[in-house]
């Protein structure tokens, strides 16, 4: 499991419930059933409405991709894709045949049996961008489905405290109630809020983050199928895919350069009086 992710929510519910009973609240102050009902109830109704059958059964795997480990198996993957490379020098690339039935990446099966079928080049980059498209969709589609309860989660806040409240002026008789029950009803917006913004949104742009990761890595696959195809040699595929490794690193380091030359142009620049 994906500690930032799993640790990130008990340090936020920690955060505000820990702040809630800092300045004198109690636990029963946060806790209302009819709340609960509305704000997660409506927000789920609102999400089945929204999308199609299908993409909610995605919401499972959704889950387990923002909960799984961050890191991919790069380092051992490259190790697999080069060992093929040798196999298919040495023996030829019809002898990967019985290599495909073994392995559980379905892309890598997929790419296998591209080589052993002897399809142009082109093509086969073709075929496996196709298949790496789909995965970037599907993987998009997962987040947009929580991305879409974190927009209907506060605005059932809302409609949960207009419903609180419209009970409330109904019984002005007693105004020693009115206090606790206006309490009541905005409890209804603080479920909405907190879910959309600890649970909902984040576990959206984590979905967004693999994918970027899975994508990356997948394409590290792509190039590696390619040059077994071309019976490249086994080194330079290793040079050639360790690259891949340091891409999000350099990226990064270039960013970080740009924004300090931009920093240091500034500073020489001469001031205008």
């Amino acid at each position: 499991m994906d500690q930032t992710t799993s640790w990130g929510i008990l340090a936020a519910l920690a955060a505000l419930i820990g702040g809630f009973l800092w300045e004198g609240g109690h636990w029963e102050g946060l806790v209302e059933k009819t709340a609960l009902l509305i704000v997660f109830g409506g927000t789920f109704a609102a999400v089945a409405i929204s999308f199609p059958a299908s993409r909610l059964r995605q919401i499972p795997e959704s889950l387990k991709t923002a909960f799984r480990p961050g890191a991919l198996e790069t380092a051992s993957r490259i190790d697999e894709l080069v060992e093929l490379a040798t196999i298919a020098r040495r023996e030829g690339v019809l002898s990967l045949e019985n290599k495909l039935v073994e392995h559980p990446d379905p892309f890598i099966q997929s790419g296998l049996q591209i080589v052993v079928d002897g399809t142009d080049p082109e093509l086969s980059r073709q075929i496996l961008e196709f298949e790496i498209d789909a995965i970037e969709q599907r993987m998009e589609n997962q987040a947009k489905i929580f991305e879409s309860a974190g927009g209907y989660a506060p605005t059932m806040g809302i409609i949960g405290t207009v419903m609180g409240l419209i009970h409330v002026l109904s019984n002005l008789a007693d105004p020693g109630s009115l206090g606790p029950a206006i309490a009541v009803a905005f409890t209804a917006t603080l479920y909405g809020v907190a879910s959309a913004n600890i649970l909902y949104l984040p576990i959206a742009s984590k979905i967004r983050i693999r994918a970027t990761e899975t994508v990356q890595f997948t394409e590290m696959m792509l190039e590696g199928i390619l040059a077994i195809q071309a019976g490249e040699n086994p080194a330079l595929i290793r040079k050639k895919l360790t690259a891949f490794m340091h891409t999000e690193s350099l990226s990064f380091d270039r960013k970080k350069e740009e924004s300090e030359d931009g920093a240091q142009t500034e500073q020489t620049q001469p001031k205008r009086a």
